[in-house]
């Protein structure tokens, strides 16, 4: 994905919908150029095209979101994957940012990766050196995580040493948040059992109160996000002790 699929995808996320017209007049290039764009970030599963433009999928689909802000997500999935080793067992929860550091990690040899999500352990399919486990649950047919009473009984069977989390928002109030219930509930429960909790997410979610807390940032590790984080936040987590990595 080049810097103009990103500006693409940024302008849909703010306008919900956009023209072939449009976009060439923004984008200053020809419409046969924007058509090829759309067409590819259409392939990429990124936008659904429509007659005359381009609209974006469901919010829920990780396979949307991972376009949205790319630039930034992929420079966290990196820095992030800097952090596993050969040999590691990890546990990727869900969320864009873990969808490309688990593409990033499908580059590494012998790692033991055990994952909530579908679309996330898919992502190795061709890495015949990887060991991956899929914990069932209840399947939630956007987001592709699994939830429930089944999944919380998967992650007491299992052991790992590191645990990557996205995150929805944060403020100092509320903690870290996400929108949905049920995968709050999975979270949560992530966090009590791993050793070292590692939270994913671009500086775009600080300051944003979603529906439901999984923890404070007492409860995690790590945290890697951009540096276009606020000094006000950068400076409330150096004082918390948690280890911060900018990007």
């Amino acid at each position: 994905m080049n810097k103009r699929h990103s500006k693409i995808l940024d302008l849909l996320a703010e306008n919900d919908t956009c023209s072939v017209n449009r976009l060439s007049e923004i984008l200053e290039v020809s419409s046969v150029t924007v058509r090829q764009d759309l067409n590819f970030l259409e392939s990429e599963g990124f936008l659904k095209r429509v007659h005359g433009g381009a609209v974006l999928k469901d919010a829920d689909d990780i396979s949307n979101r991972l376009g949205l802000h790319y630039d930034r997500k992929i420079k966290i999935a990196r820095k992030a994957a800097s952090f596993v080793h050969d040999g590691d067992t990890i546990l990727i929860e869900s969320g864009s940012i873990n969808a490309l550091l688990a593409r990033e990690i499908a580059k590494k040899e012998q790692v033991t990766i055990i994952t909530t999500n579908a679309y996330i352990a898919r992502q190795f399919r061709k890495n015949s050196e990887a060991n991956i486990v899929l914990l069932g649950g209840i399947y939630q047919h956007l987001s592709e995580s699994m939830v429930g009473k089944i999944t919380k009984i998967g992650i007491d069977q299992v052991n790992f040493s590191k645990a990557f989390l996205g995150i929805d928002g944060y403020t100092p109030e509320s903690g870290f948040t996400l929108r949905d219930l049920l995968r709050a509930e999975i979270s949560s429960y992530i966090i009590k059992k791993a050793k070292n909790v590692f939270v994913v997410t671009d500086s775009s979610k600080f300051g944003k109160t979603e529906l439901t807390n999984i923890c404070d940032l007492k409860d995690i590790h790590h945290l890697i996000t951009d540096d276009n984080l606020s000094a006000s936040y950068y400076k409330l987590i150096q004082r918390t002790g948690v280890n911060l990595t900018l990007v």
